[in-house]
């Protein structure tokens, strides 16, 4: 049977010889809808926060506005939310059989949409263009996510700790250009609208794997048949849970120029 593979979805195809930590059951596919739903929310949540960075930038609100700590906070966790999503998804799709052709394209679409995203922003904003953003980060993560995959539990957890923990010690001025600050280890990284580093970012992804692999240890989560919600609001979170790409992608160009438009007619 074919199970409809939508960008960046939650779904697990489990095939392939045994695995320690998980039992040989667990090798139909199966679809989690809740991580459906929080990319959902993720999603949406991104374009919240960019609504309120168009505010400021065009001066409807005050720019230390976007700089506040519960701001900071938001931008964060919608971050934090993504890295996770993404050992999430490692474990639910990969972690029996890694399916390469299935991988490959998923990465290769976000290495492309990732690209994109470095040179449109460097047209439009040189000084501050996104040279390692939540896309650069989210591919790199998934590389390096699958070499973690069958690894103990105990040691994905300890890479994660490490991984969160290492740019509290290894800070360097060394770090600071553009070719190296994406790693995570500079003193003063150039200033970049979106900034997403390797470290600590990575350990959350690797946090992602680790719960993942917890979850689907236990039978009652590990057999729960694909279902569709039944609440409205579900349904429509997943549906937009499963197009975080194209949304990510469209939304903030749509809303800088209905924010442009906007000005003008305000300014006649």
């Amino acid at each position: 049977r074919r199970w409809p593979k939508p960008l960046m979805s939650a779904t697990a195809k489990m095939a392939g010889s045994a695995v320690p930590e998980v039992p040989s059951s667990f090798c139909s596919p199966t679809r989690y809808v809740f991580v459906d739903v929080w990319r959902g929310l993720a999603i949406i949540g991104v374009v919240i926060y960019h609504f309120g960075w168009d505010l400021s930038f065009f001066g409807y609100v005050s720019p230390s506005l976007m700089f506040s700590i519960p701001v900071t906070i938001f931008a964060r966790s919608l971050a934090g939310s993504f890295m996770f999503l993404v050992g999430v998804g490692l474990v639910l799709a990969h972690f029996r059989y890694t399916h390469w052709q299935k991988f490959l394209t998923r990465l290769a679409k976000i290495v492309v949409a990732a690209a994109a995203i470095s040179v449109v922003t460097y047209g439009a904003f040189p000084t501050s263009f996104i040279y390692f953003g939540i896309l650069h980060s989210i591919a790199l993560g998934s590389l390096l996510g699958l070499l973690f995959l069958r690894f103990p539990i105990g040691l994905v957890f300890f890479a994660s700790f490490a991984t969160l923990a290492a740019p509290l010690f290894l800070e360097t001025p060394t770090f600071n250009t553009r070719f190296l600050a994406w790693i995570g280890f500079a003193a003063a990284p150039p200033f970049s609208n979106d900034f997403v580093p390797v470290f600590p970012w990575f350990g959350v992804t690797l946090a992602g794997i680790g719960c993942t692999r917890l979850l689907v240890a236990r039978p009652s989560k590990r057999d729960r048949k694909p279902h569709s919600p039944r609440v409205h609001l579900g349904r429509v979170l997943t549906w937009v849970g499963q197009r975080t790409l194209p949304i990510y992608l469209f939304h903030q160009p749509l809303l800088f120029a209905g924010f442009v438009v906007l000005t003008r007619l305000l300014a006649e």
